[in-house]
């Protein structure tokens, strides 16, 4: 991989870890907690869990690129650890994509009429569906590095 696109994928998801830290620290506490007591507020406090904890999954994931991208700068990505790595993206999409479906399955429960309520329904769906096909795309790429990993050890027997 280029020296190039590694210093770029890295800058971005430095920003986006530290963007996330920014949501987390201050936006969900103050804002999102102002919005949540408007909306609903018996359960404002669950929701700004929740948003929390969302964040944090996809954090989660974005450190676990970062550290597949040093394996391929090591030339290390077709060994055994770089599947503990892709697990654990797995394990980060299908948590956040059970909070979202979670949040979803409430909202349908709730007895607010506004139009709000609706929007962040479909969000939630919305979240809840991208989740689960990022998970199962990451699913069939830990199958493809396994077959990779296997020809990759095949050649070395040959050489």
């Amino acid at each position: 991989m280029s020296k190039f696109f590694t210093v770029v994928l890295r800058a971005g998801i430095a920003g986006a870890i530290l963007l996330g830290l920014f949501g987390q620290v201050l936006v969900i506490p103050n804002s999102g907690m102002e919005e949540f007591n408007r909306l609903l507020p018996p359960f404002a406090y669950l929701y700004a869990t929740v948003g929390i904890l969302g964040i944090a999954c996809v954090q989660v994931a974005m450190v676990a690129v970062w550290m597949l991208l040093t394996m391929i700068e090591r030339d290390a990505i077709f060994t055994l650890k770089a599947f503990r790595w892709i697990d654990i993206i797995i394990g980060a999409s299908i948590a956040a994509t059970l909070l979202a479906a979670g949040v979803a399955v409430h909202l349908l429960f709730t007895d607010i009429p506004e139009m709000t309520v609706l929007g962040m329904w479909l969000a939630a769906i919305a979240a809840a569906a991208v989740g689960a096909c990022f998970a199962m795309l990451m699913v069939i790429m830990r199958g493809l590095l396994r077959k990779a990993t296997d020809l990759e050890t095949e050649m070395a027997e040959v050489v």
